[in-house]
């Protein structure tokens, strides 16, 4: 249970200033959106930091309970997957930042998601 509180705390926070920056400053994301899928290097690091946050994740935290910890655990898989794609395919990345460049209601749904998921990491994390 301390590794979970310990991740909880992480990602609750990581994810809550994550949606804020979102909320408050979709302009700028849109334009990081633009510059970020034309650089082969920063792609290619995204998928790397992934990969390697999903793998630590899947080995330390690999608990499949029906509670909250499930939610550090799925996020372990996703983070573990997400990272195989972008660097298998890498071209894909630009399709879907251009997806999110051209419909501006997805980085809206992307910063609530993430400000929920903020919100109860970080309730199980420090409360």
């Amino acid at each position: 249970m301390a590794t979970s509180i310990f991740i909880a705390r992480i990602f609750g926070v990581f994810y809550l200033v994550a949606a804020v920056g979102l909320m408050f400053n979709r302009r700028f994301y849109r334009k990081f959106l633009d510059d970020y899928y034309k650089n082969a290097a920063l792609v290619f690091f995204t998928g790397m930091f992934a990969l390697i946050t999903g793998i630590v994740i899947v080995l330390i935290h690999n608990v499949w309970v029906a509670d909250w910890t499930l939610i550090i655990t799925l996020l372990g898989w996703i983070a573990l997957f997400k990272g195989v794609w972008i660097i298998v395919l890498p071209n894909t990345v630009s399709v879907i930042a251009q997806i999110y460049h051209k419909n501006d209601s997805l980085l809206v749904i992307h910063s609530i998601v993430a400000f929920i998921f903020g919100i109860v990491l970080t309730f199980f994390g420090f409360f």
